[in-house]
C-alpha cells in the first residue's frame, strides 16, 4: 500500500469528469487499499480517485468515530429520500485548511458495487449522507467550493495559490 498525492484546489484536473469501472481486478483492489491508506494519513472522512488524479468513480469513506470501518463505493450514485436539507460545514482533502457551510438532502439511497463487483444498496442519513454526496461530487468534477459564493470561492483560490508557489 502507498500514500498517493492529493490534488489541491485550483488544479484542473479536479474538474475532470470520472469513468465508470467495468474491470473489478487486482489494480482496482490495490489502488482502493491505496485510497483508503491515503485518506486515514491525511485524516480524512471520504476520498474520491479523482482527487489522486485517478479519473475513475471510485470512493472510500468511513464516517466511524473509531476509524476502523472505511467502505470502498464503486460506480455509486444516490437518489434523494428526504428533500429536506442538512447544513453540514464541510471540508475536504483538496482544499486543505478551509470549512464552509454546505446545504444538501438529508437522506438518500446509495447505490453502488464492492471491490469485487456485487451491486448493494443502503439507505445514509447524517454525515454519512453529506460525505457520499460530497464525494460524487468530485466523480463529477465538482467542489464544494462550488456551492459557496464566487467571492468566497476566489479567496480560497488566492490563499491556496500563494501558499502552492511558496511551497514550490
Amino acid at each position: 500500500m502507498a500514500v498517493l498525492p492529493i490534488l489541491e484546489f485550483p488544479d484542473p484536473r479536479l474538474r475532470t469528469v470520472a469513468k465508470p469501472v467495468t474491470l473489478f481486478d487486482a489494480e482496482l483492489k490495490s489502488l482502493v487499499a491505496d485510497m483508503r491508506e491515503t485518506m486515514y494519513a491525511a485524516e480524512g472522512i471520504g476520498l474520491a480517485a479523482s482527487q489522486v488524479d485517478v479519473h475513475r468513480r471510485i470512493l472510500v469513506i468511513d464516517v466511524s468515530e473509531t476509524k476502523d470501518s472505511p467502505r470502498a463505493f464503486i460506480n455509486p450514485t444516490f437518489e434523494v429520500i428526504d428533500e429536506e436539507l442538512q447544513d453540514y460545514d464541510e471540508g475536504c482533502l483538496s482544499v486543505p485548511g478551509f470549512y464552509e457551510t454546505v446545504s444538501r438532502p438529508r437522506r438518500v439511497i446509495i447505490r453502488a458495487q464492492d471491490e469485487e463487483g456485487v451491486p448493494f444498496e443502503l439507505e445514509a442519513d447524517g454525515l454519512l449522507a453529506i460525505c457520499i454526496q460530497h464525494e460524487i461530487d468530485h466523480l463529477d468534477g465538482k467542489l464544494f467550493v462550488d456551492y459557496i459564493s464566487k467571492l468566497k470561492r476566489d479567496r480560497i483560490r488566492s490563499k491556496l495559490t500563494k501558499a502552492h508557489k511558496k511551497s514550490a
